[in-house]
């Protein structure tokens, strides 16, 4: 189910926003829904990247590649 967010913004940022729309081709609304989807999705890369690094600050076991694409089957 979708919802409806309204936000205030300044009159310049609205306006870019319409601009980098119109180069992508897209509606504002649509370019809006992209750019939000992007960063959440970014976000989550990031507090996965976190999460790795602190495994490896405390010395938890890491594994080239090359082993873990042996050990799951997919070096062929």
């Amino acid at each position: 189910m979708n919802k409806r967010v309204t936000i205030d913004m300044p009159e310049e940022m609205h306006q870019l926003i319409v601009e980098y729309a119109w180069e992508a081709g897209a509606e504002p609304d649509d370019y809006l829904r992209q750019m939000i989807q992007r960063h959440l999705e970014d976000l989550q890369d990031i507090a996965a990247a976190d999460e790795a690094m602190e495994s490896i600050r405390k010395g938890e076991p890491t594994y080239p590649l090359a082993e873990v694409k042996q050990r799951l089957g997919l070096d062929h």
